[in-house]
C-alpha cells in the first residue's frame, strides 16, 4: 500500500529547534533550566513574556543573531497550573521523568541520579531555555536578557545552566562528526529521504510519516489504519505540534578512551587506532559510513551532501564491514533485523547534541581534570517507543544483534562489564573497561507547539 500524501506542517506553529537544524551558524549554545517559584499566575506572566522571542520552524528571511526555544517537565507544567487531569494526558515515561527510569536506562554505577550534578531529575526543573547564538556578543547579550526578564518577574530563576560550543569541524570529544544522520520527515525534510528514510524493497528509500515527531500529524500506524486515527497526544492546544524531548549531559572520558583504543591497536591484525576507533564507532571520523569504505576514509566524503547516508547493512550480515556491535549501527539498525527495515525505522528519533567543555589537544593521554563531554537532546513522539526502544534493548542489551548481553562498547555501560567482538577473518576482541561515557543527569520534557505555550501563559491549558 503506498501512504497518503505528506500533511502540510503548520510551521508558524513548531518551534524551530525541532525540524530545523540550526547547524554551524550558532556554534554558541545553553541549556537553561529554570525553577519557579511562588504563585502560577505571576510564573505565567514571566511565561508571557517569553512567547514573541521564541523561535518558529517557520522559514528565515533572515537568519537572526540568535534564537529562543522553550520546553517544560511534568513538575513545571504543574508549576504553571495545569490540573492534574491535563498533565495526566501526557505519556506516561514523561510523567514519571528520567531520573525514575534510570535502572531501565541503564543509568546506574557512576550513571545513578543520585550522584547527576545538583538539579537535574531533582523534580525542581520546571522549564527549559535553550538559547543559540552567532556570535560570543550576541550570546552573552540573550543571556543578560533573560537574567533581566527573571529578575523583574521575581519568584523565577535558573537552576542550571549548562554551556555549549560547537567543537571545530562539528566533532564530539572523541574526535568523530556528529548529528548529520537525521531521519527523512515527510512534508519537512524529504532532501535526507536517501538513507534518511524507511527501506523499500526496490532499493528506494522513503520519508517517516511526520506524526512520528510531530504530535498532530498521521504517524506510520496512521498510515496504514483505514480510520487514520492519530497517534496519543496531550489535551487541548497541547496535543498538536507538540513534541517530546530528552535531554541528556553525557561526561566523555576522552583519556580512557584514547588509552584503551590505542593500546588495544597494539593487537589488532587489521589496522591501527584509527581504523579500531572507527570499528567501535561504525563511520570514520570524518563520518564516512565503514558500510561504504571499510578500508579507509573517502575523502571526497561530505556529510551534507544528498546520499551521503545512503547505505544498508543486509548485505553485511557477518559484519565484516561495519561489526555488529558498532555503535552507530546498534543506533540505526536500518536493515541489519531483517523484514526490510520494519523492525528499526519506527525508533528514529531528530537529534540536536552539543559538545561543553574544552578540546583536549590531539596525543594528550593524561588527564587535566577538565570537564567536557556533549548535550544530547533528541525529539521524538514517543520517549517510550524512540529514546527509550533505542536505549535499552538496542544500546544496553545485545541479543537482538545476537551478541548476547554485550552492550554498545562506546556508550552503554555504566558498570564497565561489556565488551566487544569485532568480526573477521578472525575475530577480534575489546576487553571490559569503565564508561568512556558518564550521565551527569537528565530530564524528559515536552516542547509544545506555539498555540499550546500560549493556552499555558493564558491559564488555559487544562
Amino acid at each position: 500500500m503506498r501512504p497518503p500524501a505528506a500533511p502540510e506542517l503548520e510551521l508558524p506553529d513548531i518551534q524551530g529547534d525541532i525540524l530545523r537544524a540550526y547547524g554551524n551558524s550558532y556554534d554558541r549554545t545553553s541549556y537553561a533550566f529554570v525553577r519557579v517559584d511562588g504563585e502560577p499566575a505571576q510564573a505565567r506572566a514571566w511565561f508571557a513574556g517569553l512567547l514573541d522571542h521564541v523561535t518558529t520552524a517557520q522559514p528565515w528571511r533572515r537568519k537572526p543573531l540568535t534564537t529562543l526555544n522553550v520546553a517544560l517537565t511534568a513538575s513545571g507544567l504543574a508549576a504553571l497550573g495545569l490540573s492534574d487531569e491535563a498533565i495526566g494526558s501526557f505519556s506516561h515515561e514523561f510523567r514519571q521523568g528520567m531520573a525514575a527510569r534510570a535502572e531501565l536506562l541503564g543509568d546506574t554505577g557512576p550513571s545513578a541520579p543520585s550522584r547527576w550534578e545538583e538539579g537535574l531529575g531533582s523534580g525542581d526543573a520546571h522549564v527549559l531555555l535553550t538559547i543559540n547564538a552567532q556570535t560570543t556578543a550576541d550570546h552573552r547579550r540573550a543571556l543578560g536578557k533573560m537574567q533581566a526578564a527573571m529578575q523583574d518577574a521575581g519568584g523565577v530563576g535558573v537552576l542550571y545552566q549548562q554551556d555549549a560550543e560547537l567543537l571545530h569541524g562539528a566533532r564530539e570529544h572523541f574526535g568523530f562528526a556528529d548529528g548529520f544522520a537525521q531521519p527523512a520527515i515527510g512534508g519537512a525534510t524529504e532532501d535526507k529521504t536517501l538513507g534518511g528514510g524507511v527501506p523499500q524493497k526496490d532499493g528506494r528509500w522513503r520519508p517517516l510519516a511526520a506524526g512520528e515527531f510531530i504530535l498532530g500529524y498521521p504517524d506510520e500506524d496512521s498510515n496504514v489504519d483505514r480510520r487514520r486515527r492519530l497517534p496519543p497526544a496531550p489535551d487541548g492546544a497541547l496535543g498538536r505540534n507538540g513534541t517530546y524531548m530528552v535531554w541528556r549531559k553525557l561526561h566523555q572520558d576522552v583519556v580512557l578512551w584514547r588509552r584503551t583504543i590505542e593500546g588495544a591497536a597494539v593487537r589488532y591484525p587489521y589496522g591501527d587506532a584509527r581504523k579500531l576507533g572507527a570499528k567501535v564507532v561504525g563511520r570514520w571520523q570524518d563520518g564516512t559510513p565503514l558500510e561504504t569504505h571499510p578500508h579507509g576514509p573517502d575523502p571526497e566524503f561530505e556529510p551534507a551532501a544528498r546520499g551521503a547516508n545512503d547505505f544498508r547493512y543486509a548485505a553485511d550480515r557477518d559484519g565484516r564491514r561495519c561489526p555488529l556491535g558498532a555503535h552507530v549501527r546498534r543506533a540505526n539498525p536500518r536493515d541489519a533485523l531483517g523484514h526490510a527495515g520494519k523492525l528499526s525505522f519506527r525508533h528514529r528519533m531528530i537529534r540536536r547534541g552539543m559538545p561543553y567543555g574544552p578540546v583536549l589537544p590531539d596525543g594528550v593521554l593524561d588527564d587535566d581534570g577538565a570537564e567536557r563531554g556533549l548535550v544530547f537532546v533528541s525529539f521524538q513522539a514517543s520517549i517510550f517507543r524512540q529514546f527509550e526502544g533505542v536505549q535499552t534493548p538496542w544500546i544496553n542489551d545485545g541479543n537482538i544483534f545476537g551478541l548476547g548481553t554485550d552492550k554498545d562498547f562506546l556508550l552503554g555501560d555504566a558498570s564497565g562489564s561489556g565488551k566487544m567482538t569485532i568480526q573477521g577473518k578472525q575475530p577480534f576482541f575489546l576487553a571490559p573497561q569503565q564508561a568512556f561515557v558518564v550521565t551527569r543527569g537528565g530530564e524528559y520534557l515536552f516542547v509544545p507547539g506555539i498555540a499550546g505555550l500560549r493556552a499555558i501563559a493564558d491559564g488555559v491549558a487544562g
